[in-house]
């Protein structure tokens, strides 16, 4: 017998934007396919309808592609084991339903919402299942005439499923290797509902998993609890040898505290939840990565080793070497804390790996909402100038003001203001420019603007070759009032880098304002 072809899914509801926790489990399931020749299914988990939201199953898509995470099949990828829209296999998942009523698996049940409140209150703990079943509104304590006659007349029904007590289920995890459940802590989950004639999670992942040829099922921790019921839902079907391997992946928790990741925490400490920018219904938006100024490779290589690591000390990864050495077996078993501030690290690095004309059109869109108009080119000479500096931050969870790399493109607009705006006043009291533009700098500086307009290549190697031997004969040291007059103040990239960005005629400007203003 061959072996089985590497087939995983990925199965959304459009209830919302896709949590960050989400974007984790869709990459680890791609990383698994293309790592072994195998497809990723796209496929859309809609049978909740009350809970839809127009719009997110868009969203979800563009997240992905964004990110770089490719499906082989799906919604809005085609296939041939479409549809791939729970809601457009409505008679599909009929057809088991009815298979397991006739081969008594499951049981029609009218219990109403206040039947099954009363229940709840009458017994701590209720629980539908073998014990209480006797006892509830349902086929097995109706007559077959009256349960004919009450679906006739319309009355709404659930289908539950008929769980067995005192069996030990074995969920084989590659995680979690063998996990032990017995049936009687199971209640007999609800598979379809005849309101919408639509199946629940439990029944349609099963089916689909099934009809979809799905080898693996690799889904977060939380899901778990369920997997012994889908056990048994494969048994009663009698396909058992079709039956997924169960993969079920840590938790992401808070970055501190207990619990898991909540968008409550990135509003309280300032960092996303989402990948891309959610507009709610009701105005509120929320933040989004790609928004963020995230470089969608940093965040991969961030989310993948939130929970699993290659075994070495190996940090920055890309995703070619994510697939060749991803390893379930190599997930952690506990929760992942979420720091958000080794996600910053990770975008450092590949902020400085990038080539910053890539970067470019991001600084053109910043530097334009302060209304400043700059090409492409110029915004790439400020990134590799100042790249490597260090802001000035107030740390959420503190409150103090600190200090962190450059991690962000955006990070870089109170970095470069005078790259585009000259000083038009100086502040003698400020402490660099008090501590720095002495008695004698005017002298020093209309010497420095002699020099300098005596260039005809006016490249930083080129004042750097004009200035320096000067420097030295006459035991001058001008950088830092050279820096007062272009900047107005102690921060910026290399004297020469600046002059040669502003160009000659700016630079001679501003050396000759400062002197007039400060004397």
């Amino acid at each position: 017998m061959s072996e089985r072809k590497v087939r995983v899914r990925f199965a959304p509801s459009p209830t919302g934007p896709l949590h960050i926790g989400g974007v984790r489990t869709a990459l680890y399931n791609y990383l698994f396919a293309r790592q072994h020749g195998g497809d990723l299914v796209f496929r859309i988990e809609d049978t909740d309808s009350a809970r839809f939201v127009p719009g997110a199953e868009d969203y979800i898509i563009e997240s992905f592609k964004w990110l770089g995470i490719q499906f082989d099949e799906g919604v809005s990828f085609g296939g041939d084991k479409g549809p791939y829209r729970q809601s457009e296999r409505r008679e599909i998942y009929k057809k088991y339903v009815d298979q397991l009523l006739a081969e008594d698996k499951a049981y029609i049940a009218f219990d109403s919402p206040e039947d099954l409140n009363a229940a709840r209150e009458a017994t701590a703990n209720f629980q539908y299942d073998a014990s209480t079943r006797g006892n509830m509104c349902n086929s097995l304590t109706l007559s077959a005439e009256e349960v004919e006659q009450r679906i006739a007349r319309g009355d709404q029904y659930v289908v539950r499923f008929k769980i067995q007590p005192g069996e030990d289920v074995h969920v084989d995890d590659l995680i979690r290797g063998d996990v032990v459940i017995n049936s009687t802590i199971l209640d007999d989950k609800v598979l379809y509902k005849s309101a919408d004639q639509l199946p629940t999670y439990h029944l349609a992942n099963i089916v689909d998993d099934h009809l979809m040829d799905i080898s693996h099922v690799i889904r977060g921790e939380e899901w778990l609890p369920s997997a012994p019921l889908h056990v048994l839902l494969y048994r009663a079907f009698g396909w058992e040898d079709t039956m997924p391997r169960f993969a079920h992946l840590p938790l992401l928790l808070k970055p501190t505290g207990n619990g898991k990741l909540s968008k409550r925490d990135g509003d309280k400490l300032g960092f996303p939840v989402f990948p891309l920018e959610w507009h709610a219904a009701d105005g509120t938006v929320s933040s989004g990565y790609r928004e963020s100024g995230y470089l969608p490779q940093a965040v991969v290589n961030f989310l993948a080793l939130l929970g699993w690591n290659p075994g070495d000390d190996q940090e920055i990864l890309s995703m070619d070497e994510l697939i060749e050495k991803f390893d379930l077996s190599k997930c952690s078993k506990a929760g992942a804390k979420f720091d958000y501030v080794k996600g910053w690290w990770f975008n450092r690095e590949y902020l400085l790996a990038a080539p910053a004309e890539t970067l470019a059109p991001q600084l053109v869109d910043i530097l334009a909402q302060h209304n400043i108009t700059a090409s492409a080119e110029q915004a790439a000479a400020v990134i590799e100038m100042l790249k490597t500096k260090n802001i000035e931050y107030v740390d959420a969870q503190s409150g103090q003001t600190k200090k962190r790399n450059v991690s962000f493109v955006a990070d870089l607009w109170p970095l470069c203001d005078f790259c585009f705006l000259a000083p038009t006043t100086f502040d003698k009291e400020d402490k660099f420019v008090r501590k720095n533009w002495k008695e004698d700098s005017a002298a020093v500086m209309a010497q420095v603007a002699e020099r300098l307009e005596a260039l005809s290549d006016f490249s930083a190697d080129s004042q750097k070759a004009a200035i320096d031997p000067w420097c030295e004969a006459e035991g001058v040291k001008p950088w830092n009032a050279w820096r007062v007059a272009l900047v107005g103040t102690g921060k910026g990239p290399d004297m020469y880098e600046l002059s040669a960005f502003l160009g000659k005629e700016e630079t001679l400007r501003r050396l000759r304002f400062a002197i007039e203003q400060l004397g």
